[in-house]
């Protein structure tokens, strides 16, 4: 990755005529170098560029070709929803995939869209890296130079290898209709199937999480066997992690790379210990009935996985966040879903690919800004001094983060008791506090561009996809345009060396004091709120 976004030689150079023919076709001179604000709106132009043709091909996708099985158009807000939700790489989907999208839709949408929003995460995570040196007064790159290469260079050739791996392992990859089977009970099935291998590669590479099917990862066909499973667990985990020692390669500070190895791998880990744990432990109320509970809870579990997989995987995709789920988060007991929304809040322990080193780098800044307040030194990251502009900005930014998702489950829960208790929306399949977290899950998951859900919402209606859509075009655009404007503001001042006073960010006690800063700013930020949901549903199962 640093060989790739540097200009430096590497195995892939043989795509550079290909390369080359694209930036003379689109009129792009990929050398010219952007300040902030040119990379800022190249990189939302060519959102809208995308999701407009999107929203259009899947109301129409009934009347294309690629449709063996006559899959109608989707309404105009469902059709929205799902061009936004795979535009910003969140992939929240209000559809079952083998019965709501044509296999043109899965392949020149969803497959497309995929590829093109993790490009784009991975152009926005570079720049913000290169916004961090210490040349005063250059730019930051050129997005449409980064987007190419993040998109041929690393996606593509990465999903190609693994697609002939998931091939190998029983994945279908065929344009042939459902295929019709008589059961052993003698009753005639329609079993879906369709190019499953071309998508799911580049669902985990690239942090999306968009399933093939409706049920995702626990579909036989996304996960054949279980040695496609650990190929799920690595891939979901590598762009992710790579791009943080991509951070010390680019920089030349591998210190500062561990330091943020090390938060990031203690904050995933305490998301997976007490999820694993939650689940082992099974649950009380069927304990009670005098029902076995040895294998955990069970319920909404991919019982060729069993429970502790199950676990770790919804784990590892509530912090990535990729969202793909082997499992019904729905059915899980209530403390893990407070571990999930805290994953999915932080989106920082490693996070998505390029977002998660986004939401970091403003933690980052509000760790720096107050660290070196306390020691009596003037904020400075990396030789450049962080002024009152840049935490603003940083603050906004983790504020809005939080306030959106908790406004818009308040917005939510005045419809649903005003609506005549919520039965007539048909919203809730589960009352009460565990409904509250429903409700806010599916924004909080949202916002953090997860896109998985609880299972037990009736989500595809009017006020759910335009809800969700705000929710999720916050999530994804806020972060990137502030972290923007931070690397721009920075890269104005001059450099300043490092002195004795200097507060040293590579050190193991700043990555401490780092760690305390986001778990004070967004896990202290929603405890009231997991008061009223999941907390109240655990004091109910053990009165």
């Amino acid at each position: 990755m640093k060989r790739v976004y540097n200009g430096d030689k590497s195995l892939l150079d043989f795509l550079h005529p290909l390369e080359k023919e694209i930036f003379k076709i689109c009129s792009v001179n990929p050398e010219k170098s952007m300040d902030w604000k040119q990379y800022l709106l190249a990189l939302l132009t060519i959102q809208a560029v995308w999701v407009i043709p999107a929203f259009i091909a899947l109301m129409l996708q009934g009347k294309f070709f690629l449709n063996p099985a006559r899959i109608p158009g989707m309404e105009w807000s469902l059709a929205l929803n799902s061009a936004i939700s795979f535009l910003t790489s969140t992939n929240l989907q209000h559809y079952s995939g083998e019965t709501g999208a044509s296999y043109l839709s899965q392949i020149g949408v969803f497959t497309f869209l995929q590829f093109v929003s993790a490009a784009t995460s991975l152009a926005a995570g570079v720049a913000i890296v290169r916004g961090l040196t210490a040349e005063a007064g250059t730019g930051i790159g050129n997005f449409f130079y980064d987007f190419l290469k993040s998109c041929t260079r690393i996606l593509l050739p990465l999903s190609v290898i693994v697609a002939i791996i998931f091939m190998a392992g029983g994945m279908p990859m065929t344009f042939k209709g459902p295929h019709q089977i008589i059961t052993l009970q003698g009753d005639t099935v329609a079993v879906a199937k369709g190019p499953v291998a071309s998508m799911v590669p580049i669902k985990e590479l690239g942090s999306n999480g968009g399933g093939f099917f409706g049920t995702n990862d626990a579909h036989p066909f996304e996960n054949p066997v279980f040695a496609t499973f650990v190929v799920h667990f690595i891939i979901v985990l590598l762009l992710p992690m790579a791009f943080i020692f991509f951070i010390g390669y680019y920089l030349n500070r591998k210190k500062f790379a561990w330091m943020l190895f090390g938060v990031m791998t203690a904050g995933l880990l305490l998301l997976i210990i007490p999820i694993v744990k939650q689940e082992a432990r099974g649950n009380p109320k069927i304990a009670a009935m005098g029902i076995d509970q040895s294998a955990g809870n069970m319920e909404g579990k991919e019982v060729r996985f069993g429970v502790n997989y199950s676990a770790f995987y919804c784990a590892e995709n509530v912090a990535i966040p990729a969202g793909t789920m082997a499992s019904v988060h729905d059915s899980y007991m209530p403390l893990s879903s407070v571990a999930m929304l805290i994953g999915m809040q932080v989106d920082a322990f490693f996070g998505g690919l390029g977002t998660g080193w986004i939401n970091m780098f403003m933690y980052l800044v509000i760790a720096v800004f107050i660290g070196t307040l306390m020691i009596g030194r003037s904020p400075e990251l990396f030789g450049k001094k962080i002024s009152t502009k840049e935490m603003q900005v940083a603050v906004a930014v983790s504020v809005l983060q939080i306030f959106v998702p908790v406004a818009l489950a308040a917005i939510a829960c005045f419809v649903y008791v005003n609506k005549g208790g919520g039965d007539t929306l048909g919203w809730l399949s589960n009352k009460g506090p565990h409904g509250f977290t429903t409700m806010l899950y599916e924004f909080v998951t949202s916002v953090a561009g997860n896109g998985s859900n609880f299972g037990g919402l009736g989500n595809n209606t009017v006020f759910w996809n335009l809800s969700t859509s705000l929710a999720m075009l916050s999530g994804r655009f806020v972060p990137i345009a502030g972290a923007l404007i931070i690397v721009g503001l920075m890269k104005q001042k001059k450099f300043i060396p490092a002195s004795l006073g200097t507060l040293q960010t590579d050190s193991p006690t700043f990555g401490v004091f780092l760690f305390a800063i986001i778990i004070i700013l967004s896990v202290l930020s929603l405890f009231v709120i997991f008061m009223a949901g999941p907390i109240a549903e655990y004091f109910s199962l053990h009165p």
